[in-house]
């Protein structure tokens, strides 16, 4: 049982940001002792890379912000969601489901506080501490270490998108070299557009010691052998916590000097570079930009196209993204969006009768479609554009899967009740990674399908897109519920009431 001193507390109602204690150095170390507590770290100025000396800093983040990581990090799972995209709520639940289920936040009092922290920490609760089995332990630290590796690359240090390094990797001539089975790999790539070089990322969570950082460091080696003369870092990200201690991470790094990236198969030289930090901010400069944003958000453009008429709403934003100033990472809380907060005050006055949706984007707001992901406190959403951009992308992929022999379960032999457990994913691997490769051989066509469905979106109802003849209901009045952030194409929001308990 949970001892009694533990109080039996019910969630409280604040804001949800938290503070990270951070520590980048150059190679895998003894875990520090307590210096998430005691250590002098350095104020987050924001970054577009690795900051300019290592050492502990403590960064600030809201829930929304590792809850957009959460949903958006892992494998790929929407080619076997073709033809069943309700499960795709079921793919976000797994997702987002463990960070509720085990994570708590406690009040702390560093040795030297920076000016501007909250004081509130994320720990394990309770429940993790006391009443949880080594099976799901060692599940929620691997959802942990995954959430938090794609939190710190993206929202910190700006690294355009993570792909699993199993479908290949960045280069196709050494495709085969990162899909041998005997070699010990590390989770995750991305191509940083500020540094002009691959990342390589292992992530590593829960009570990280040394030798589970030295068996990430022997990864990634392994990993930085294939890439060779590319010119590439890498990245191991430790999510260490302990019952009743900080979350804190422990960043070790190196960096390789090579030759730069290559661009992305089937790429027109005329088209700009991604650009540094979230896709969404080139969506109007890079047709690969575009690609990588819609292949992001599947899961989610298949939880709203699934989801019923009456669990569907749209939530004004300014269409201007400009508005949005972010202090750092990819979402802006809407509580600090001031211009969003002014047009909506003044389209719930103006903005009445059935036209609702046209006059307020003759105002200047954009209607993002959002719905709340059944099982958790979570609302996802996103633009009409980037909706047609995905909805276009699912066409093709359920076109590459229905000519692609071998990747239709109805074309597939019985299964082989006495198969092992490995050899059926490496099946699955095998046949992710055949998607994968007509995905990219796609890219060409793509690129133009894309675009026009993006710029067609813009100028789309929500009945027309979601072929319904009725448009979502529009949320003028806001729900007082949720604590909202957006980013220039997508919404996340949570409920103020069920974020993780604090705890005494």
């Amino acid at each position: 049982m949970i001892p009694t001193h533990v109080p039996d507390e019910p969630p409280l109602t604040y804001a949800d940001s938290f503070d990270i204690p951070v520590l980048f150095r150059n190679g895998p170390a003894k875990k520090p002792r307590r210096q998430w507590r005691t250590a002098q770290h350095k104020a987050w100025t924001g970054s577009d890379g690795f900051p300019a000396t290592d050492g502990w800093y403590a960064p600030t983040t809201t829930w929304r912000e590792i809850i957009k990581a959460a949903a958006e990090v892992g494998r790929d799972v929407t080619p076997h969601l073709q033809n069943q995209p309700r499960y795709a709520r079921g793919e976000l639940v797994a997702r987002i489901s463990p960070l509720y289920a085990y994570l708590g936040a406690h009040a702390v009092k560093p040795r030297h506080p920076l000016p501007g922290a909250k004081g509130r920490r994320l720990t394990w609760n309770p429940v993790y501490a006391h009443g949880t089995e080594r099976s799901m332990k060692n599940a929620a630290s691997y959802r942990l270490g995954m959430t938090m590796t794609e939190w710190v690359c993206r929202s910190l240090l700006g690294l355009s998108q993570t792909e699993h390094l199993e479908l290949g990797g960045p280069i196709p001539a050494l495709y085969d070299t990162f899909k041998d089975p005997k070699k010990k790999l590390p989770d995750l790539w991305g191509r940083h557009e500020t540094e002009g070089v691959y990342w390589l990322i292992e992530a590593k969570g829960g009570n990280v010691g040394l030798g589970t950082l030295r068996d990430g460091w022997a990864q990634l080696a392994a990993g930085s052998n294939v890439l060779g003369a590319y010119g590439h870092r890498t990245v191991l990200v430790g999510a260490s916590v302990r019952p009743g201690d900080d979350l804190f991470l422990t960043i070790d790094h190196d960096l390789h000097p090579g030759k730069p990236p290559l661009a992305p198969a089937g790429s027109d030289a005329d088209d700009e570079a991604a650009g540094p930090g979230n896709l969404e901010d080139h969506l109007g400069d890079s047709d690969d930009a575009l690609i990588g944003a819609a292949r992001a958000q599947m899961l989610a453009y298949l939880a709203l196209r699934s989801a019923p008429a009456s669990q569907l709403r749209t939530v004004p934003v300014a269409t201007d993204p400009a508005s949005r100033h972010r202090r750092s990472g990819l979402t802006t809380p809407l509580e600090d969006d001031s211009l969003t907060l002014a047009m909506r005050a003044e389209a719930r006055v103006a903005a009445t009768g059935t036209e609702r949706h046209t006059r307020i984007r003759a105002m200047g707001l954009d209607d993002f479609l959002s719905c709340r992901i059944p099982g958790t406190e979570v609302h996802l959403g996103m633009s009409r554009k980037l909706f047609a951009a995905c909805e276009r992308l699912h066409e093709e992929d359920l076109a590459i899967a229905r000519r692609t022999p071998g990747l239709r379960a109805e074309d597939q032999a019985p299964a082989d009740l006495e198969i092992s457990d490995e050899a059926q994913e490496e099946q699955r691997l095998t046949q992710r990674r055949i998607f994968r490769e007509q995905q990219e051989e796609a890219r060409p066509r793509l690129r133009l399908l894309l675009r026009d469905a993006y710029e067609r979106g813009a100028a789309s109802d929500w009945r027309d897109l979601l072929r319904h003849p009725q448009e979502p209901e529009l949320d003028l009045e806001g729900d007082e519920s949720l604590l909202e952030a957006a980013t220039p194409e997508t919404y996340v929001a949570v409920s103020r009431y069920d974020l993780p308990p604090a705890r005494a």
